[in-house]
């Protein structure tokens, strides 16, 4: 890789992760391509040399967080743990990420909101990917009798939507800490699944 391409990808990465502050700090709808590229002492049309448009930043936006998340979920796959400590863990990254990259985080509970055709197919298909890594890990403890569950999509399903609902009253210094909220989840969880 050239020299130049390496500066442009270390460019449009830095953007990306000023976008996604802003986004976590104001709102989809709250941030903007001008306050994006203040932030980073650009102009607008700088800005537009790296990203078609808004949409296009946030996909990229979106695709970034949720590659990381996505990389450490599947860490925990092949791990040597009990299928109990995996999910625990999966729980812990799953709300860690929900918590600091909230408004990243609700693109893709609410993908067309966002995005729109190319763009919300692949969202979707993420979604399904980032979905079925739980899946995986409920599988993993059912063959091992770790878990006892009747149908494992509408037990992840519950486990999903109770962790996405987080995003709705967790409040940073309120009644619960973020390590609370990761205990008490995955003590709960955990009566769930067995």
């Amino acid at each position: 890789m050239k020299l130049s391409e390496k500066k442009t990808l270390a460019k449009k990465e830095q953007i990306l992760l000023s976008a996604i502050t802003i986004v976590n700090r104001r709102g989809f709808d709250g941030a903007t391509m001008e306050e994006i590229a203040a932030e980073l002492l650009m102009t607008k049309g700088s800005l537009y040399y790296y990203f078609k448009s808004k949409s296009d930043l946030m996909y990229q936006c979106h695709n970034l967080v949720f590659s990381k998340a996505m990389e450490e979920l599947k860490s925990e796959l092949v791990d040597k743990d009990s299928a109990e400590e995996i999910i625990r863990n999966m729980i812990s990254i799953h709300i860690e990420f929900a918590i600091e990259e909230k408004e990243t985080f609700n693109m893709l509970i609410e993908p067309s909101h966002v995005f729109s055709g190319e763009q919300l197919s692949r969202v979707l298909e993420v979604r399904k990917e980032y979905t079925s890594i739980f899946d995986e890990a409920i599988e993993k403890g059912v063959a091992s009798g770790d878990f006892n569950v009747g149908d494992q999509v509408i037990v992840r399903m519950m486990i999903m939507g109770a962790m996405n609902w987080i995003q709705q009253w967790y409040q940073p210094g309120g009644r619960f800490s973020k390590e609370d909220v990761k205990k008490h989840f995955g003590d709960s969880i955990m009566k769930l699944l067995k």
